[in-house]
């Protein structure tokens, strides 16, 4: 099955809203394990307006009670940013090439133009025993280019996908989709394990999952919205129950970092 990580971000967001600790941030981290959830996932950003970096080090120290659940720190491989890996020492570190005041992230990685760079951090990752991935868009060749410089998944930008999943045009969904899949299998071939995230929810993920090589899917911003409808629980339940039921292919469980 596909592993869910839920993104915690706009609890903290919340948080944040009113200079108090409620909804205190490690008790809805603990009630998403509790649900079974196998990975949690931050964002901080330079303006901490929603994850601190203290509420990172705070969950690194939580989930040491729970082995089985995996850590995910997304952001820039800033010097600041780069510095908190290393303290953290997360399983796993997703690299999006974010502006410090982006409202949020909104395009994968252009690898040639930022290779120098990535074949600063990625190295550093490794040596840290912090498995790599890169925010790629649906763009096969890219994924040659992530493999080339030492990333060990790539995390598909889907928001192009949620769009045209929501403008209810099935012929271009599918045709949208197929982008993602080659994508995808582009990367597997590579040795790369996928990851995917942005705008997935209830509705279209089980559709981005029917291709059966996505490792693992982070989830944030819909779930919350959608247990202020449904409560959380319910949707936690429902999360769990897609991604049980996704396939996974042979190809994709034997890649790089599976």
């Amino acid at each position: 099955m596909t592993v869910l990580s839920v993104n915690v971000n706009k609890i903290a967001l919340l948080r944040n809203s009113r200079g108090t600790n409620y909804p205190d941030l490690l008790h809805f981290v603990r009630k998403i394990i509790g649900h079974g959830i196998k990975g949690i996932t931050v964002h901080p950003r330079p303006d901490e307006r929603h994850i601190t970096r203290q509420d990172a080090r705070d969950i690194a120290a939580l989930l040491k009670e729970y082995p089985e659940v995996e850590f995910n720190v997304e952001g820039y491989p800033s010097a600041d940013f780069m510095a908190l890996i290393d303290k953290l020492r997360p399983a796993q570190c997703t690299l999006v090439p974010d502006e410090p005041g982006q409202l949020t992230s909104d395009h994968g990685w252009q690898i040639a133009q930022s290779r120098s760079l990535l074949n600063e951090v990625l190295p550093q990752l490794r040596q840290w025993g912090v498995r790599s991935s890169l925010f790629l868009g649906p763009e096969p060749a890219a994924a040659d280019l992530a493999a080339d410089v030492g990333a060990d998944r790539v995390e598909l930008y889907t928001e192009h996908y949620a769009r045209t999943f929501d403008a209810g045009d099935g012929q271009k969904t599918q045709s949208v989709l197929a982008s993602y899949f080659d994508t995808a299998d582009r990367a597997v071939a590579c040795g790369l394990g996928v990851n995917a995230g942005h705008d997935l929810n209830l509705n279209n993920l089980a559709t981005f999952l029917s291709g059966g090589q996505v490792l693992e899917v982070s989830i944030g911003h819909a779930l919350i919205v959608e247990s202020l409808e449904l409560g959380m629980d319910e949707v936690l339940r429902r999360y769990q129950a897609i991604v049980t039921a996704a396939p996974r292919s042979d190809a994709s469980v034997a890649s790089r970092g599976a």
